[in-house]
Parts: structure tokens; C-alpha cells; sequence
């Protein structure tokens, strides 16, 4: 979607840079009122933004002081996957967070 917008004089005065610089800051700060908002999800700002991953993601995210939303869900989620890999606390493989060592 394509959209137009008239920015007055007033205002655009204070931006110092092209119009395509000046439509990316736009796209950002819609994408960073949409996260806070939780109307898209983590995954869709880097899709929209074309970021190359999970980390530069949070990294915009930091940047544009926008708290990442990680919920009772997402920790249940992390932990399951864990469980799966075979991956318990501090980064230990089951077997070597139970006191046996791997030969």
C-alpha cells in the first residue's frame, strides 16, 4: 500500500534529509507504534523493516525504546524448546547439568 501524506513546512523543516530517508523514519516509527501496540508481532517488524534477523530486530527495537514483549507464553514456549533440544538452566546439556560428564 501506498500512502501520501502533506507534511506541513513547519515540521519538515526540521528534518535534514531526502524523502526517502524521511519515508523510512516514518515506516520505523509505525512500525515501533504498531509493536508497542501489539498489533504486529516481533517476527513482522523484521519483515516490514527487511531485517536480517531475530537480533538486529531487537536491536531497532532498543534503539527505538521499545520494550520487547516477552510474555508467561513466550517463557513456556523457550522452555519447552529447550527441553526439546535436551538444553536445561545455564546452557548444560541434561546429562551434564545432572553431574555426568560426556566421554
Amino acid at each position: 500500500m501506498q500512502i501520501t501524506v502533506d507534511i506541513p513546512d513547519e515540521l519538515a523543516q526540521h528534518f535534514d534529509c531526502s524523502q526517502q530517508q524521511l519515508s523510512r523514519q516514518i515506516l520505523e516509527a509505525l512500525v515501533v507504534r504498531a509493536y508497542q501496540t501489539e498489533q504486529i508481532t516481533h517476527a513482522e517488524v523484521g519483515r516490514i523493516l527487511d531485517l536480517p534477523s531475530r537480533w538486529a530486530v531487537d536491536a531497532f527495537l532498543k534503539a527505538n525504546n521499545a520494550d520487547l514483549l516477552y510474555d508467561s507464553l513466550d517463557l513456556e514456549q523457550d522452555r519447552e524448546t529447550l527441553k526439546q533440544l535436551g538444553i536445561s538452566q545455564f546452557g548444560q546439556s541434561n546429562n551434564t547439568a545432572s553431574g555426568e560428564e560426556k566421554h
